[in-house]
């Protein structure tokens, strides 16, 4: 991984309102009333030098890998149907959105206390959720097996679309990054989570003849083109970084799951996102948890710009 560039900080008002918008979407999120910078010195469930730390503090990398992880769920039609029946995604898209990016913060940035005790209420809340699929499948929500693959398909799509769209990254620092999940996901209830590139490729050869197409899928995919997940100014983008999560997929995925040439970006589009995810990466923001995350444990603000370890 190549050295980062230093940090963004804007004139004063720009930046305050940048500052006042985070937090008031951390607020709108924050179900769990989490203080990152708080308690001091207490570690997260990856160190602070960790390759997820870097990786998490951009929200490009963060929205295109979402959308691609919750695609390749969908496609598993035993998560589809226990999505589809037992949360609020349809009736409430953008809360469950929020509401599901500042766990996977909870679990990287917070103090590691806190993050257990998270952990131990969403997996509460999953031993109370199952059902059968319209084919009469029978799913649970704390199967060990769906959770490795919710688990599994959210690392890659944070690390692929960090290395696609915000700094290219070498197959090592891919390793890095799949290995230091492990502890988290064995909390959520994981039993095969992939610590490798190879792993997760064998992973997905696994499930080549599992995933499908569903309604489901494409309803949430004209769910994120339309409800206003980004602010005003980038609103308009939405549809174009929406087909650039679906370019992270493998190419054999995306056939099978009928995601055609409609999904793809122009090279001019590519580029664009390219250049907003490197952009936003550098902009520092003090309410925001890596931030926060930093402060508890006495680091200067700027720390994930400024020590950007190389491969």
């Amino acid at each position: 991984m190549n050295p980062s560039r230093s940090a963004i900080v804007f004139p004063f008002l720009f930046q305050r309102r940048l500052e006042k918008a985070a937090a008031d979407f951390l607020d709108e999120a924050n179900a769990y009333s989490v203080d990152f910078s708080r308690p001091h010195g207490e570690a997260a469930l990856v160190p602070a030098d960790s390759f997820s730390w870097r990786v998490f503090k951009s929200p490009v990398a963060l929205f295109l890998g979402g959308i691609a992880a919750v695609v390749l769920e969908l496609a598993e039609p035993r998560i589809s149907a226990g999505v589809w029946n037992h949360t609020s995604f349809q009736s409430d898209p953008l809360r469950r959105i929020q509401r599901t990016g500042f766990a996977a913060m909870v679990t990287v940035y917070g103090p590691r206390s806190t993050a257990e005790a998270m952990i131990r209420r969403v997996s509460g809340m999953h031993a109370r959720i199952g059902g059968t699929t319209p084919d009469g499948k029978p799913y649970r929500a704390d199967d060990p097996e769906l959770l490795s693959w919710v688990y599994a398909t959210a690392s890659f799509g944070f690390i692929e679309a960090y290395s696609a769209y915000v700094c290219r990254l070498a197959p090592q620092d891919f390793d890095r990054f799949y290995g230091e999940g492990r502890t988290a996901a064995a909390l959520y209830g994981a039993k095969r989570t992939p610590g490798s590139r190879s792993e997760m490729a064998a992973l997905f050869a696994d499930m080549q003849g599992v995933l499908e197409p569903s309604d489901n899928l494409f309803e949430f995919l004209r769910i994120m083109e339309r409800v206003p997940v980004l602010p005003p100014p980038l609103h308009r983008m939405q549809r174009l970084l929406v087909k650039a999560a679906i370019e992270l997929l493998p190419p054999p995925f995306r056939r099978q799951l009928k995601l055609s040439e409609q999904w793809s970006l122009q090279p001019w589009q590519r580029r664009a996102v390219a250049a907003m995810g490197a952009l936003s990466d550098r902009i520092l923001l003090a309410p925001m948890p890596a931030v926060q995350a930093c402060r508890r444990m006495g680091l200067p603000d700027d720390y994930l710009y400024r020590s950007d370890q190389s491969s």
